[in-house]
């Protein structure tokens, strides 16, 4: 059974989506502040965070912020607004998915199943597989990436996007191909989740020296390089 933590501040919510997934045989824990829930993420084991946006104190951002430093959990943001604003900043600061309140319990459900189902997919009948391109080095059976020897720290969502460029090196990539098999679903029009998870992939690449080798083909998809030039 799965383990999923929701942080909301939202009582009678937080109530209501527990009911819910619990039916839906899923384990759930509830953290009504985020200084509770970062403490719960430290000392406990989760297959999935919930994380709500607008909350006092410190809102889902600063949260998510701080997780990151030490986790790299599945994350689905749920924004209030909906706003572009607030979809934009979660996905840059590391959140794998989003959906807006007030939301469809159903298309919720169908989120978690689509995120834990990649996370699975990753870690599952992989024995030591090693990819290698460009001074990068992926190991898929311990879910880790380097560059020349130094740590990739990336999201679930990163490292099954940059899994996927590496096997395809040379080919292109639709976004429609990256969308179903990295988000677990349909390109959504004028979603930019997988736009903003590429460019965090691209950005940390650079830090550690490797530029250009995700190349964007206009109108159609990225791909990845088989050689520098």
């Amino acid at each position: 059974m799965h383990t999923i933590l929701l942080i909301d501040d939202d009582i009678g919510l937080t109530h209501l989506l527990s009911e819910y997934l619990c039916q839906q045989n899923y384990q759930v824990e509830v953290a009504n502040t985020p200084e509770l829930g970062l403490q719960m993420l430290k000392k406990n084991d989760y297959d999935a965070l919930l994380l709500d946006v607008m909350m006092p104190s410190i809102d889902g951002f600063e949260a998510l912020r701080q997780l990151r430093q030490f986790s790299s959990i599945p994350v689905i943001m749920l924004t209030a607004k909906g706003d572009d604003y607030d979809k934009i900043l979660g996905l840059e600061l590391g959140a794998d998915d989003y959906l807006p309140k007030p939301f469809n319990h159903r298309e919720l459900l169908a989120r978690i199943k689509a995120l834990l189902r990649r996370t699975q997919s990753q870690s599952s009948f992989v024995k030591n597989k090693l990819l290698r391109l460009h001074g990068i080095e992926i190991d898929e059976a311990s879910h880790s990436a380097s560059v020349d020897g130094h740590e990739l720290v990336l999201t679930g969502t990163e490292f099954s996007m940059l899994v996927h460029l590496l096997k395809q090196a040379g080919q292109l990539l639709s976004k429609e191909q990256l969308s179903s098999l990295v988000l677990g679903r349909k390109l959504a029009p004028f979603d930019r989740s997988l736009d903003m998870h590429m460019s965090n992939v691209r950005k940390k690449l650079a830090e550690q020296g490797i530029n250009d080798v995700i190349k964007t083909i206009r109108g159609s998809g990225y791909m990845m390089v088989a050689e520098r030039e």
